[in-house]
Protein backbone atom coordinates (compact mmCIF):
# COMPACT_ATOMS: atom_id res chain seq x y z
CA UNK A 1 0.00 0.00 0.00
CA UNK A 2 1.77 3.04 -1.09
CA UNK A 3 0.98 6.58 1.00
CA UNK A 4 1.93 10.32 0.97
CA UNK A 5 1.61 12.35 3.74
CA UNK A 6 0.59 16.05 4.00
CA UNK A 7 1.14 17.73 7.02
CA UNK A 8 2.80 20.84 8.26
CA UNK A 9 4.72 19.84 11.03
CA UNK A 10 7.79 17.74 9.91
CA UNK A 11 8.27 16.10 13.42
CA UNK A 12 4.48 14.54 13.03
CA UNK A 13 5.38 13.55 9.61
CA UNK A 14 8.14 11.49 10.20
CA UNK A 15 6.74 10.06 12.95
CA UNK A 16 3.84 9.23 10.92
CA UNK A 17 6.15 7.93 8.37
CA UNK A 18 8.32 5.83 10.61
CA UNK A 19 4.73 4.20 13.06
CA UNK A 20 3.17 3.37 9.19
CA UNK A 21 6.82 2.05 7.61
CA UNK A 22 6.90 -0.79 10.51
CA UNK A 23 4.14 -2.46 8.58
CA UNK A 24 5.67 -4.18 5.65
CA UNK A 25 2.51 -3.68 3.50
CA UNK A 26 2.86 0.07 3.83
CA UNK A 27 5.39 2.44 1.93
CA UNK A 28 5.38 6.28 2.66
CA UNK A 29 6.32 7.90 -0.68
CA UNK A 30 6.50 11.60 -0.14
CA UNK A 31 6.20 14.11 2.54
CA UNK A 32 4.22 17.58 1.97
CA UNK A 33 4.38 20.55 4.19
CA UNK A 34 0.89 22.38 3.55
CA UNK A 35 -2.22 21.46 1.70
CA UNK A 36 -1.07 23.08 -1.54
CA UNK A 37 1.28 20.21 -1.93
CA UNK A 38 -1.27 17.41 -2.24
CA UNK A 39 -2.88 17.75 -6.01
CA UNK A 40 1.07 17.59 -7.01
CA UNK A 41 2.54 15.14 -4.60
CA UNK A 42 -1.13 12.82 -5.70
CA UNK A 43 -0.45 13.49 -9.82
CA UNK A 44 2.79 12.26 -9.23
CA UNK A 45 2.96 8.69 -7.17
CA UNK A 46 -1.04 8.49 -7.46
CA UNK A 47 -0.79 6.72 -3.97
CA UNK A 48 -3.14 3.93 -3.03
CA UNK A 49 -3.69 6.44 0.33
CA UNK A 50 -3.47 10.33 0.60
CA UNK A 51 -3.12 11.09 4.86
CA UNK A 52 -3.62 14.35 5.08
CA UNK A 53 -3.99 17.05 8.30
CA UNK A 54 -6.39 19.47 8.45
CA UNK A 55 -5.50 22.64 9.42
CA UNK A 56 -2.47 23.89 7.84
CA UNK A 57 -1.51 27.58 6.43
CA UNK A 58 -1.97 28.54 2.84
CA UNK A 59 -4.46 25.87 2.36
CA UNK A 60 -6.39 23.54 4.64
CA UNK A 61 -6.59 19.73 3.98
CA UNK A 62 -10.37 20.05 3.65
CA UNK A 63 -9.39 22.61 0.39
CA UNK A 64 -6.78 20.29 -0.81
CA UNK A 65 -9.62 17.14 -0.12
CA UNK A 66 -11.77 19.32 -3.03
CA UNK A 67 -9.33 19.92 -5.22
CA UNK A 68 -7.80 16.31 -5.27
CA UNK A 69 -11.18 14.39 -5.45
CA UNK A 70 -12.73 17.23 -7.92
CA UNK A 71 -9.80 15.73 -10.66
CA UNK A 72 -9.59 12.10 -9.27
CA UNK A 73 -12.77 11.38 -7.84
CA UNK A 74 -11.75 8.05 -6.84
CA UNK A 75 -9.09 8.70 -4.57
CA UNK A 76 -9.13 7.89 -1.43
CA UNK A 77 -8.23 10.61 1.39
CA UNK A 78 -8.10 9.76 5.07
CA UNK A 79 -8.14 13.10 7.46
CA UNK A 80 -5.79 12.75 10.61
CA UNK A 81 -5.54 15.98 12.37
CA UNK A 82 -5.84 17.22 16.42
CA UNK A 83 -9.66 18.87 15.76
CA UNK A 84 -12.53 17.52 15.90
CA UNK A 85 -14.80 20.28 15.07
CA UNK A 86 -18.11 19.14 13.65
CA UNK A 87 -17.71 21.62 10.29
CA UNK A 88 -14.56 19.76 9.38
CA UNK A 89 -16.31 16.41 10.05
CA UNK A 90 -19.40 17.71 8.14
CA UNK A 91 -17.46 18.71 5.51
CA UNK A 92 -15.35 15.76 5.31
CA UNK A 93 -18.21 13.66 4.86
CA UNK A 94 -19.33 15.64 1.91
CA UNK A 95 -16.51 15.49 -0.01
CA UNK A 96 -16.04 11.66 -0.13
CA UNK A 97 -13.13 11.44 2.26
CA UNK A 98 -12.37 7.53 3.01
CA UNK A 99 -12.15 8.63 7.00
CA UNK A 100 -11.42 11.13 9.49
CA UNK A 101 -9.11 10.02 12.94
CA UNK A 102 -7.78 11.80 15.88
CA UNK A 103 -4.30 12.16 16.13
CA UNK A 104 -4.17 11.04 19.76
CA UNK A 105 -4.75 7.02 18.18
CA UNK A 106 -1.98 6.80 16.46
CA UNK A 107 -2.09 2.91 17.04
CA UNK A 108 -5.29 2.84 15.09
CA UNK A 109 -3.62 4.55 11.83
CA UNK A 110 -2.41 1.51 9.84
CA UNK A 111 -5.62 -0.54 10.70
CA UNK A 112 -7.68 2.36 9.29
CA UNK A 113 -5.69 2.59 6.34
CA UNK A 114 -5.73 -1.17 5.79
CA UNK A 115 -9.78 -0.79 5.62
CA UNK A 116 -9.93 2.34 3.41
CA UNK A 117 -8.04 -0.13 1.16
CA UNK A 118 -10.82 -2.28 1.71
CA UNK A 119 -13.39 0.47 0.50
CA UNK A 120 -14.48 1.07 4.11
CA UNK A 121 -15.36 4.39 5.98
CA UNK A 122 -13.29 4.94 8.75
CA UNK A 123 -14.23 7.16 11.78
CA UNK A 124 -12.63 7.04 15.23
CA UNK A 125 -14.56 6.06 18.66
CA UNK A 126 -14.84 9.81 19.43
CA UNK A 127 -16.02 10.74 15.89
CA UNK A 128 -18.69 7.75 15.65
CA UNK A 129 -20.01 8.59 18.92
CA UNK A 130 -20.90 12.14 17.89
CA UNK A 131 -22.32 11.59 14.64
CA UNK A 132 -26.26 11.79 16.06
CA UNK A 133 -25.36 15.41 17.42
CA UNK A 134 -24.40 15.90 13.63
CA UNK A 135 -27.99 16.07 12.58
CA UNK A 136 -29.63 17.16 15.58
CA UNK A 137 -27.65 20.93 14.51
CA UNK A 138 -29.57 21.31 11.37
CA UNK A 139 -32.57 21.48 9.04
CA UNK A 140 -33.16 18.13 7.71
CA UNK A 141 -34.30 16.47 4.46
CA UNK A 142 -34.70 12.37 4.34
CA UNK A 143 -32.59 10.46 1.33
CA UNK A 144 -34.22 10.02 -1.84
CA UNK A 145 -36.55 7.15 -1.51
CA UNK A 146 -36.40 6.93 -5.48
CA UNK A 147 -33.19 6.71 -5.45
CA UNK A 148 -32.35 4.09 -2.89
CA UNK A 149 -35.49 2.34 -3.51
CA UNK A 150 -36.54 2.72 0.37
CA UNK A 151 -39.63 2.49 2.23
CA UNK A 152 -41.22 5.00 4.49
CA UNK A 153 -40.47 2.40 7.38
CA UNK A 154 -37.16 1.99 6.30
CA UNK A 155 -35.82 5.04 6.37
CA UNK A 156 -37.75 5.57 9.95
CA UNK A 157 -35.34 3.23 10.64
CA UNK A 158 -32.46 4.25 9.62
CA UNK A 159 -33.13 8.03 11.20
CA UNK A 160 -32.93 6.14 14.50
CA UNK A 161 -30.42 4.19 13.77
CA UNK A 162 -28.39 7.87 13.19
CA UNK A 163 -29.58 9.45 15.96
CA UNK A 164 -28.17 6.34 18.00
CA UNK A 165 -31.19 4.26 19.07
CA UNK A 166 -30.76 0.84 20.20
CA UNK A 167 -32.72 -2.04 18.31
CA UNK A 168 -34.57 -2.40 21.29
CA UNK A 169 -34.77 1.79 21.53
CA UNK A 170 -35.89 1.89 18.03
CA UNK A 171 -38.57 -0.99 18.42
CA UNK A 172 -40.60 1.36 21.82
CA UNK A 173 -40.38 4.12 19.68
CA UNK A 174 -42.43 2.49 16.59
CA UNK A 175 -44.16 -0.68 18.72
CA UNK A 176 -42.65 -3.43 16.84
CA UNK A 177 -40.34 -6.18 17.94
CA UNK A 178 -37.04 -6.32 18.38
CA UNK A 179 -37.28 -8.72 15.53
CA UNK A 180 -39.16 -6.60 13.14
CA UNK A 181 -36.06 -4.04 13.57
CA UNK A 182 -33.34 -6.72 12.97
CA UNK A 183 -34.85 -8.01 9.98
CA UNK A 184 -35.17 -4.23 8.95
CA UNK A 185 -31.59 -3.69 9.19
CA UNK A 186 -30.27 -6.59 7.60
CA UNK A 187 -32.84 -5.65 4.82
CA UNK A 188 -30.96 -2.13 4.78
CA UNK A 189 -27.62 -3.58 4.93
CA UNK A 190 -28.66 -5.72 1.79
CA UNK A 191 -30.42 -2.56 -0.28
CA UNK A 192 -27.49 0.10 0.06
CA UNK A 193 -24.54 -2.53 0.32
CA UNK A 194 -23.60 -1.88 3.78
CA UNK A 195 -21.46 -3.91 6.21
CA UNK A 196 -22.45 -2.47 9.62
CA UNK A 197 -24.91 -0.21 11.80
CA UNK A 198 -21.85 2.87 11.76
CA UNK A 199 -22.03 2.89 7.64
CA UNK A 200 -25.91 3.09 7.92
CA UNK A 201 -25.66 5.76 10.05
CA UNK A 202 -22.99 7.87 7.74
CA UNK A 203 -25.34 6.94 4.70
CA UNK A 204 -27.62 8.56 5.88
CA UNK A 205 -25.71 11.33 7.47
CA UNK A 206 -24.11 11.95 4.04
CA UNK A 207 -27.61 11.72 2.08
CA UNK A 208 -29.22 14.41 4.30
CA UNK A 209 -29.40 18.51 3.39
CA UNK A 210 -27.35 19.20 6.47
CA UNK A 211 -23.42 18.32 4.97
CA UNK A 212 -24.49 19.21 1.68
Amino acid sequence: MNVVIIDDDPLVSEALRTILETDPDVRVLALGKDGSDALPLYEEFKPDVLLMDIRMKSMTGLEAGEEVLSRYPDARILFLTTFSDDDYVIKALRMGAKGYLLKQKFESIVPSLKAVMAEQSVFGEEIIARLPLFRENSQRKAPSLEEYRLTPRELEILSLIAEGMSNKEIAEKLFISEGTVRNAISLLLEKLRLKSRTQLAIFYLKNTSEIR
